[in-house]
C-alpha cells in the first residue's frame, strides 16, 4: 500500500478539505484527488461521498480512518529511528532564515549559551519551507521562520520586525515634512522581496494609483537591498532592523507613511508537536529576556 496515499487522506480528513490537505503536503488539489482514487482502488472501496465540491466519509471510508492513521505514525516513527538520531539535551540544532540569522541570532546565540554552557549548538540556515521540512524529519529541533502552519508543529510568534520606507540621508525625502504614496511612485525603488503576505499589502498601496510604482530592482536578499539604498540607486521598503546601525549613523533616514504602520516582518518558532516541546519551552525562557534593538 501506498504511504503517500494514506498520507493524503488523513490529511484531507484532518483539514476537512482537499485544497487545504494539497497546500500542507505542498501538492496540487488534482494530485490529492489522485492519490484517494489510487487508495480506493487499492482497499475496493469508497472512502468519499462526494456531491459537487462538497464530500463525505462513507461508512468504510469511518472504519479505515483509525488504521490509516497507525499505519502512517508507525511508518514516520520508523523511518526517523532509521534515519535519524534521537534528539539529546546536549545539542540543540537550530534553523533559521537569512535575515534571521543575521539580525537576531548574534543576539540569542551568546544568550544560550551562557544559559547552557554544555549544550552544543549548530545553526542552519534556508528559506522558511525548507527549515519545515528538517524539522518534520527531525535534522533540525527548532526553527525561526516565517509565519507557517503544519498540523504536526506547533507554532508561536516570536519577533515583529516593523517595515518602513527607508531613503538615504541625501535624499529629498529626508528633508520633506510629509510623505504621500504619490510622491514614492515618482522614486525608483529597490523592492525586497520576502515572500510575506505583508509585502503584498505594499504592492496593493500603489493599485488604486494610475502609475505603478517604479521597481529598478528584486531582490530577495536584505543586505544587498540596503547597499543599494545607501549607493543612491533607489528607495526601499525594509525591516527596521537590518537598517538599526544605518539610522544610528545617519546615513538612512526613516519615512513615515501611515497607511504602512501596521505592516511587519513576523518571525515564529516552530517544533515538532510533543517532541520538541522541551526544546521549545527551554528556548523561549532563555530569551525571553533579550531586548532587540529598535529604531529611536
Amino acid at each position: 500500500m501506498n504511504i503517500e496515499n494514506l498520507e493524503a487522506f488523513v490529511y484531507v480528513i484532518h483539514f476537512n478539505s482537499f485544497n487545504k490537505a494539497a497546500d500542507a503536503l505542498f501538492l496540487s488539489q488534482p494530485s490529492i484527488s489522485a492519490r484517494i482514487q489510487s487508495l480506493e482502488r487499492e482497499l475496493n472501496a469508497l472512502l468519499f461521498e462526494r456531491e459537487g465540491k462538497q464530500f463525505t466519509l462513507t461508512d468504510k471510508g469511518k472504519q479505515f480512518l483509525p488504521y490509516a492513521q497507525q499505519i502512517l505514525q508507525s511508518y514516520k516513527k520508523g523511518k526517523q529511528q532509521l534515519q535519524h538520531k534521537s534528539t539529546s539535551l546536549d545539542e540543540l540544532r537550530i534553523g533559521c532564515t537569512v535575515s534571521v540569522a543575521n539580525y537576531l541570532i548574534p543576539e540569542i546565540l551568546p544568550v544560550l549559551k551562557e544559559r547552557m554552557p554544555d549544550v552544543q549548538i549548530k545553526l542552519t540556515t534556508a528559506p522558511s519551507e525548507a527549515l519545515l521540512d528538517k524539522l518534520l524529519s527531525k535534522e533540525i529541533d527548532l526553527g525561526l521562520v516565517r509565519n507557517i502552519t503544519h498540523p504536526h508543529i506547533h507554532s508561536v510568534k516570536f519577533f515583529d520586525d516593523p517595515i518602513r520606507l527607508f531613503v538615504r540621508q541625501e535624499h529629498a525625502f529626508a528633508r520633506m515634512e510629509s510623505v504621500t504614496v504619490e510622491d514614492v511612485v515618482n522614486e525608483p525603488m529597490v523592492f525586497f522581496e520576502c515572500g510575506s503576505l505583508d509585502w503584498m499589502k505594499i504592492h496593493r498601496l500603489f493599485e488604486s494609483l494610475h502609475l505603478p510604482p517604479n521597481i529598478v530592482y528584486h531582490i530577495d536578499n536584505l543586505e544587498t537591498a540596503k547597499k543599494l539604498v545607501l549607493k543612491g540607486v533607489g528607495i526601499s521598503f525594509l525591516p527596521e532592523l537590518c537598517v538599526q546601525k544605518e539610522v544610528q549613523e545617519n546615513l538612512l533616514v526613516p519615512i513615515e507613511l501611515p497607511t504602512l504602520n501596521s505592516l511587519s516582518l513576523r518571525t515564529n518558532l516552530i517544533s515538532l508537536n510533543g517532541e520538541g516541546l522541551q526544546w521549545h519551552t527551554l528556548f523561549q525562557d532563555t530569551v525571553k529576556g533579550i531586548q532587540f534593538k529598535a529604531l529611536c
